[in-house]
């Protein structure tokens, strides 16, 4: 396959970015989509030029670190994880238009890379959750439900990519908020400090400045692990009642 490349260049994270163009050739339809920048990278490399700069590391859509805006499309065609996707999803001769996620929340810190700290922030503040001293408890010494289980290990299930951020209009991270908050939500073990925490990792959301949800539902459509949109209607009945509890 050859393809055509128009990635996003900026040297970092105050200089003005833009678009360059680059012809790659011989390409496998069997090559992962970070392969193929892999290949430009040594190509240039070996030129003189400044490879492209893009986060990742497991490369087994585990870590999340991997997202990239393809042609618009938070980790391209496919709902998966950039480091998953292959370039067989791409026809011979393609033009195909490479970006980093686009986010208040998100600064730019070189070529695709973005500071996503702000997902860390958010769940710092979602705090401890209270937890007794000493052995191990039975595993079944605290029953849970069948369907909150899977609820809650249906939320755990979030890598923290910010597939949802890029792709909602708002820029909001509700999406990431809401799993983080939900798998806690339904398990006992979250329940002394459920009011603090929704209201404490909604406030950071808001202050790293990203926008709020207007249930456009993008953010589902490019999830790599699937997070259903209900969940952000659980996170809105947790932070309603504890606004009416007064929970500090």
């Amino acid at each position: 396959m050859n393809i055509t490349l128009r990635v996003w260049r900026q040297p970092n994270g105050v200089a003005e970015g833009r678009m360059v163009t680059y012809g790659v050739e011989g390409v496998s339809e069997h090559m992962s989509f970070l392969e193929m920048l892999d290949v430009l990278n040594e190509r240039l490399t070996l030129e003189g030029d400044d490879p492209i700069a893009f986060d990742h590391d497991c490369r087994e859509g585990i870590c999340g670190s991997c997202g990239v805006v393809i042609n618009g499309v938070a980790h391209g065609p496919q709902q998966t994880t950039t480091c998953q996707l292959h370039m067989r999803s791409f026809a011979d001769g393609a033009v195909i238009d490479v970006e980093p996620w686009r986010a208040e929340g998100f600064p730019v810190v070189k070529d695709l890379i973005v500071d996503r700290s702000s997902f860390d922030r958010i769940i710092q503040a979602g705090g401890f959750i209270s937890a007794n001293t000493g052995s191990a408890p039975e595993a079944n010494a605290a029953p849970v439900p069948q369907g909150d289980a899977l609820h809650a290990f249906e939320a755990a299930t979030c890598i923290g990519c910010g597939a949802c951020v890029a792709a909602c209009p708002n820029g909001s991270a509700m999406l990431f908020t809401a799993a983080k908050i939900t798998h806690l939500g339904l398990l006992p073990q979250g329940q002394p400090e459920r009011g603090a925490r929704v209201l404490g990792m909604v406030g950071q959301h808001d202050a790293e400045g990203f926008g709020g949800c207007t249930n456009i539902g993008e953010c589902t459509a490019v999830c790599p692990k699937g997070i259903p949109f209900e969940t952000i209607s659980r996170l809105n009945r947790d932070l309603l009642g504890a606004l009416a509890r007064g929970n500090t």
